[in-house]
């Protein structure tokens, strides 16, 4: 099977993240930070050696990287810390439902008002969908760096310096972005949510909520911590204050092998690589009148949507399976984007490459779809 679905999760890992899940699971078995023995403090060694990486690789203080199980728990950590007390957020229309659900819960339950910005193929065009959006209770925009669906990079430096200039709070979305592009805190984030399981290649189960410290969140989650456990209250300091409970020893251990590779490899040289199979892709593809690919000029990661005729996503994306091939059909948890792109009905497959795959396996699943 070759694995085009790297947009859901990295397929295979490098050869160091699985060395180090290995290493981790025989040697650092301990709990980091709940006991003061060797097992315990070596874990935790460990543990912090990735929140560095992970801090120079974004730009950010060591202890304002905090560890969760993926992006969807950080974006709501995120989200609902900053707009747990009522008040007025605004999204784009490309959200994933790990942004929009939870503002969806927050707009039931503790009256939350919030706007969809519409985003077009013109970057100054989305900004001004934004900026008109933006009213005197606006505390939050939370927007996607790239989409899930279609790979379409928005305008997110653009987005920060109007968060700045409103004094509005600009919590990033980066799944899709971490990995490919260089981001950084420095581009405008006060919260940036990722994954680490896709562009960084690490294992999943892992995902980094990563903060400037210039907004303090309440939180959604308590419990142990290993510091302070006399009081009833949860610590103020950062990272103790967003990681209740054990941490994901393991994965973590993984995801910094998974953030040095990426970094060895440098994001733009990973990405170039994906997009000269992107464009292969497109160009074998727009051969077939039968083939509807959801592009346009704007900046794009390497991900390619596209239909076959009037066959349902799944069904196409089953017929692919069965040759070898793994893209997703459907939705792909973005609702929001599939309304904007009018494919709610059918949904679109979608063909999102690695660092791993090479042109003769794109040219291979190009020749299988073209006999569809």
């Amino acid at each position: 099977m070759i694995n085009f679905d790297n947009s859901a999760t990295s397929f295979p890992k490098p050869l160091r993240v699985q060395n180090a899940v290995t290493l981790a699971v025989k040697k650092y078995g301990g709990n980091p930070g709940r006991s003061g023995h060797a097992i315990s403090m070596q874990a935790a060694e460990r543990v912090f050696e990735a929140r560095e990486t992970a801090a120079k690789f974004f730009g950010a203080q060591t202890e304002n990287v905090a560890f969760t199980q993926n992006a969807t728990f950080a974006l709501n950590m995120a989200v609902k810390g900053i707009m747990q007390y009522g008040g007025h957020m605004i999204i784009s229309s490309y959200e994933h439902n790990a942004v929009s659900r939870p503002v969806y819960a927050l707009s039931k339950s503790r009256g939350v008002e919030y706007s969809v910005a519409a985003v077009y193929d013109d970057d100054d065009a989305t900004v001004e969908s934004f900026r008109k959006l933006i009213r005197p209770d606006t505390k939050c925009i939370c927007c996607t760096a790239a989409s899930n669906v279609t790979g379409r990079i928005l305008p997110y430096k653009k987005i920060a310096a109007l968060c700045r200039e409103r004094g509005i709070c600009f919590i990033g979305d980066c799944s899709q972005a971490a990995g490919l592009l260089d981001i950084k805190l420095s581009d405008g984030f006060d919260f940036i949510c990722t994954s680490g399981h896709k562009s960084l290649y690490g294992p999943t189960g892992t995902g980094l909520l990563i903060t400037n410290g210039k907004y303090p969140l309440s939180t959604v989650i308590e419990g142990g911590t290993g510091t302070n456990s006399a009081l009833p209250e949860q610590p103020a300091e950062m990272p103790e204050r967003l990681e209740s409970g054990t941490l994901n020893t393991v994965g973590i251990i993984g995801l910094r092998e998974g953030i040095r590779f990426v970094e060895e490899r440098s994001p733009g040289r990973i990405l170039a690589h994906e997009q000269r199979l992107c464009q292969r892709f497109i160009e074998r593809l727009s051969e077939h009148k039968k083939i509807k690919l959801y592009r346009s000029e704007a900046p794009h990661l390497p991900i390619v949507a596209f239909n076959v005729g009037d066959m349902s996503s799944h069904a196409a994306a089953s017929y692919l399976s069965d040759k070898g091939f793994a893209l997703r059909g459907g939705l792909q948890c973005a609702a929001l984007a599939h309304s904007s792109l009018g494919t709610l009905s059918q949904g679109t497959v979608r063909f999102s490459p690695s660092i791993f795959n090479t042109l003769r396996q794109t040219d291979m699943l190009a020749d299988v779809i073209s006999s569809m």
